[in-house]
């Protein structure tokens, strides 16, 4: 008879094979119990056994469980670290709100879905205070940049790094709230790998590589000589 598991692939194999052993180990306790209560107190159980069999199944069970750990690692650069490297040096613009200061300076993107007629940025540290706020005059629906300097509600400037949160809050004439989108935009710099999530690095900001929302190519820079000098003339010059 051949065995179901035989030709299954690594990840159901693992899964069938955990299944297993649960019901396995499910019924050693049971029988282990049953031995136990119903034994002759005058023959007692060998208790170096059942202490053999418990330790083999734990060490079955650490076995699987390793090789569950190993197809998730295998997964996640397969799906992650692999794909998120074709991004480096590519332009791209990712949906989340947080980022960092790098060379004294921190910059947003933000679309409001319609005109507002109360609009308030805050820039939050990773503490949740606010460390800076401003009132924009432009509340035209659309998108909009806003271009932080790095320095706090005092004027003081902050040091590089963060992470810190941009909080837009819109509102109409009525007092309604109007939808705001945050996003950041910059050339991808690195990739790497924490607690099995592929980050990338944009400006500094490390962010998640799944909220990537655009991607572009990067305009290659002109090699055209800047000067617009002339040759000079030779004969003239004789």
């Amino acid at each position: 008879m051949v065995d179901a598991v035989a030709g299954a692939t690594p990840q159901t194999a693992t899964q069938s094979g955990t299944k297993r052993l649960a019901e396995s180990f499910d019924t050693f306790l049971n029988l282990l119990t049953t031995q136990l209560k119903n034994q002759d107190p005058l023959s007692p159980l060998d208790s170096n056994q059942f202490t053999q069999q418990l330790v083999q199944m734990t060490g079955v069970e650490q076995q699987l469980y390793g090789n569950q750990l190993m197809e998730k690692l295998v997964a996640n650069t397969g799906s992650g670290i692999s794909t998120a490297v074709a991004l480096i040096g590519k332009d791209v613009k990712a949906g989340v709100a947080d980022n960092v200061i790098k060379d004294g300076k921190a910059t947003w993107n933000y679309n409001l879905n319609r005109a507002a007629d109360d609009l308030k940025l805050e820039v939050v540290d990773s503490k949740g205070r606010t460390v800076y706020s401003e009132a924009p005059a432009d509340m035209k629906a659309g998108d909009h940049a806003f271009n932080w300097n790095g320095k706090d509600a005092s004027g003081k400037q902050l040091d590089d790094g963060g992470p810190y949160t941009l909080k837009v809050t819109a509102k109409d004439s009525a007092g309604t709230g109007v939808i705001s989108k945050i996003n950041i935009q910059g050339v991808v710099t690195g990739v790497e790998q924490v607690d099995g999530k592929t980050l990338i690095t944009i400006n500094g900001a490390k962010i998640p590589w799944e909220t990537v929302t655009s991607i572009n190519e990067v305009p290659a820079t002109t090699t055209a000589n800047k000067n617009d000098n002339t040759i000079p003339d030779i004969e003239a010059a004789a």
